[in-house]
């Protein structure tokens, strides 16, 4: 079953065209990695694709949504049903952990305090920060705010998360434990998409792999769309 389907989209950064004519699906539980020069619209890609630039031309459903025709009004049910994971983490520096996973569930209808409480603990267990979750996110390493990153977007039990250049900014040792925790989230059923530079990684751990180049979006498996 499909939980990321495209269908000849063409990909828009304000007027400007960037990708033509894109089709792909990925499957639940499938790991994807999404590959390409800088500049090349990975990331215009993955914005499409969790709401934040509009789909104008084409199809395309994440996680149930179908994207062409989306209000903003419907942007966060489709973000509850997906996580996304940045190169910069983008954690709020003047609170604990704790505290940051406790905002988005908040931020997300979660009411009941006890529930966020028991819910934050599981997803720190999942990416092995459950005892660090009482520290400011400024006093951890790198790869430890980059595990919280992840813990975030596991929040709302998604069944995909996107994944933009999450090693990015992370020595090789950190970036492997990354990657082998993010490989991990297929064994619940989550699709992972993965925007990166890192070739090494690639040929480490194989898996499929779009490739972006020349405003198209080649496959390295043939798309049975």
């Amino acid at each position: 079953m499909a939980t990321i389907e495209v269908q000849n989209a063409n990909v828009f950064q304000g007027k400007h065209l960037v990708l033509t004519d894109v089709s792909f699906k990925i499957d639940t539980g499938e790991f994807v990695y999404l590959i390409g020069q800088t500049g090349s619209g990975k990331s215009s890609l993955l914005k499409t694709l969790y709401g934040d630039l509009p789909l104008e031309q084409g199809t395309a459903t994440v996680a149930g949504h179908t994207l062409n025709g989306l209000r903003s009004k419907d942007i966060p049910a489709l973000r509850r049903d997906i996580g996304i994971v940045f190169q910069d983490f983008q954690l709020l520096s003047d609170r604990s952990v704790e505290a940051n996973l406790d905002f988005v569930l908040r931020a997300t209808g979660w009411k009941d305090k006890d529930k966020r409480s028991a819910r934050i603990v599981e997803v720190l267990t999942l990416v092995g920060m459950q005892n660090k979750k009482h520290k400011s996110t400024f006093e951890i390493s790198g790869g430890e705010q980059q595990r919280v990153a992840i813990a975030r977007a596991l929040l709302n039990a998604p069944k995909v998360i996107l994944a933009d250049e999450p090693t990015g900014n992370l020595d090789p040792r950190t970036s492997e434990e990354i990657m082998s925790l993010l490989l991990s989230l297929t064994d619940q059923n989550t699709a992972v998409l993965m925007a990166t530079h890192d070739y090494q990684m690639i040929h480490k751990y194989a898996n499929r792999t779009l490739k972006v180049s020349g405003g198209k979006v080649e496959d390295s498996v043939v798309s049975n769309l």
